[in-house]
C-alpha cells in the first residue's frame, strides 16, 4: 500500500523514533470530530518492530479502506522517552488516540487517563479467545482499558546444539535451576565455549533471569505471592543464590557486553546457553546457517514447565479520546486474530488470542504458541512492568543495581521483600 507520492507505508514509518499515525475523521463508524483522526504513538522505528507495525497498519487499512495514514513523525525519539511524550501530551490535555505500552501494572504510571472499552472493543468474542493471563493484564482495577496484541515469553533457555553435544549435555534432561548450573560446569570442563552468555551492563537481563528462577523456586503460588507483596524470603534468596552460582559461567566481559553481543556468542558457537525473552530468536531466524532444531534449540527454563512468563505490547484507550469511534475500530482490529497474525509474523512474538491460525508463523513461533495454549499459568513479567506498580519496579531495579556490584544474595533478598513497602 502506498500514499499519494508512491512511498510505501512501511517505508514512511521507518526511521521515526516515535511515529504518529493519523486516520481521517469519521472512519470506522464515524462520530469523531475534527480533522486529525487516529493518532498512534509508538517507538518501533526500525527492525522487526517497524516491520510489524507496518504490517498491522496495512492490514487495518485494507479492512478499512476509508482510513488514511499520515507520515509526520512526532518529536520524541526512542522508547526510552515515549512515556514522557505521552505524559506531556496528557498534561497538556492533548491526548493521542492510543500509544504503545506494556499492559498490567505499568499502566498505573498514567493514573486515571484511561476509559472503559468493555463491550465496544472487549466483546464476548475477545473474552472467549484471550487466555486468563493476557486478559487480566488488559484490565486496570477490573476495567478493560487496553488491547494486548502480542506476547513475548520470558522463561526461555536458548542453546547452541553443537556446543551442548560437544559437552555431552542433553537439554531435555534439565529439570531444575541447579541442573542448569551443573550443565554449565559440564560445558566449562568439556569445551572452550562460555557456558552462559549473560550480560550485566544493565540490570534488566539479570532481573529477567532472577524472576524466571523465582518462578522455578516458588512455583506459580510463590511467584504470585511475591508480586502481590507477600513474597517468601527463602524463595527469593534461593533464586538469587542460583543467579550467583551462574555468575561463574558468564563471559569475562559480561559487564560491558550488550544483549546483541551476548546473543551472537551463542550463534557463533562461542557460548552454550543464553536466557532471554523470545526476541533472541529473531536474530537466529535471520541466519540461514543457524537453523531451529538443528544448530539451535530452546527449552522452557528448567523448573518453570507449565508456566508461560509474559511480556506484551498493547494499545490502550484514553479518556478524552480525540477520535473515540475510529480508535475503538482500530483497537478491535488489534484484538482480532487476523491483525495479530500479521503483526506477530514480523515481530517474532505470538498472538495472545488462543484461536489464531499460526500456520504462517515460523516453527519456533508455532511451538511457543502451542506451549502458551497448553500452559497452566501465564504470570506477568516483573522486569517489564506488568507484574508490579511503577514505584515497586523502581525499587527492584535499585536492588539489582546493588546486587550486580556485590552479589550479596542475602541483602538483596531483604531489599526485594522491602520493595513493596
Amino acid at each position: 500500500m502506498t500514499d499519494g507520492d508512491g512511498v510505501s507505508r512501511r517505508r514512511v514509518l521507518q526511521g521515526a523514533g516515535v511515529a504518529a499515525v493519523a486516520g481521517l475523521a469519521g472512519c470506522g463508524g464515524g462520530g469523531d470530530s475534527g480533522s486529525d483522526g487516529i493518532e498512534l504513538l509508538h517507538a518501533w522505528s526500525d527492525g522487526d518492530g517497524n516491520a510489524a507495525i507496518g504490517a498491522l497498519i496495512d492490514g487495518f487499512q485494507e479492512a478499512h479502506p476509508d482510513v488514511e495514514f499520515a507520515e509526520e513523525p512526532v518529536n520524541g525519539a526512542a522508547r526510552s522517552n515515549l512515556d514522557q511524550v505521552v505524559q506531556n501530551r496528557l498534561q497538556s490535555n492533548d491526548p493521542p488516540s492510543t500509544f504503545q505500552t506494556w499492559p498490567g501494572k505499568t499502566l498505573e504510571k498514567f493514573g486515571d487517563a484511561y476509559a472503559d472499552i468493555e463491550g465496544d472493543v472487549w466483546d464476548q468474542d475477545m473474552k472467549d479467545n484471550y487466555l486468563e493471563g493476557p486478559q487480566a493484564q488488559a484490565q486496570m482495577d477490573g476495567t478493560y482499558v487496553t488491547v494486548p496484541l502480542n506476547i513475548h515469553r520470558i522463561n526461555n533457555l536458548f542453546y547452541n546444539a553443537n556446543v551442548l553435544e560437544s559437552a555431552g549435555v542433553d537439554p531435555s534432561t534439565l529439570s531444575s535451576p541447579s541442573d542448569v548450573v551443573d550443565a554449565c560446569e559440564q560445558v566449562a570442563q568439556n569445551t572452550d565455549a562460555v557456558p552462559f552468555a549473560h550480560q550485566t551492563s544493565g540490570a534488566w537481563s539479570t532481573i529477567q533471569l532472577w524472576e524466571t528462577i523465582l518462578l522455578a523456586e516458588g512455583g506459580i503460588d510463590g511467584y504470585e505471592a511475591f508480586i502481590n507483596g507477600n513474597g517468601n524470603r527463602s524463595e527469593v534468596k534461593a533464586a538469587l543464590d542460583s543467579v550467583v552460582e551462574l555468575e561463574e559461567y558468564y563471559p569475562s566481559d559480561a559487564s560491558s557486553l550488550s544483549f546483541t553481543e551476548a546473543n551472537t556468542m551463542v550463534m557463533e558457537g562461542n557460548a552454550a546457553f543464553i536466557h532471554q525473552g523470545d526476541w533472541a530468536a529473531g536474530a537466529y531466524s535471520g541466519d540461514d546457517s543457524f537453523n531451529y532444531g538443528e544448530q539451535w534449540g530452546q527449552v522452557t527454563y528448567p523448573g518453570t514447565s507449565g508456566s508461560y512468563l509474559l511480556n506484551m505490547d498493547s494499545f490502550p484507550f484514553l479518556a478524552n479520546n480525540p477520535t473515540p469511534e475510529a480508535t475503538k475500530t482500530f483497537l478491535s482490529y488489534c484484538g482480532s486474530a487476523e491483525g495479530q497474525v500479521l503483526f506477530n509474523a514480523e515481530k517474532g512474538s505470538i498472538p495472545p488470542r488462543s484461536d489464531a491460525d499460526v500456520s504462517s508463523l515460523n516453527q519456533f513461533q508455532q511451538d511457543q504458541y502451542e506451549d502458551f495454549n497448553n500452559a497452566d499459568s501465564q504470570p506477568p513479567s516483573i522486569q517489564h512492568g506488568l507484574a508490579v506498580a511503577p514505584g515497586v519496579k523502581t525499587n527492584i531495579t535499585s536492588a539489582f543495581s546493588g546486587f550486580l556490584e556485590e552479589s550479596d544474595a542475602s541483602a538483596t533478598a531483604d531489599d526485594l521483600i522491602d520493595a513493596f513497602n
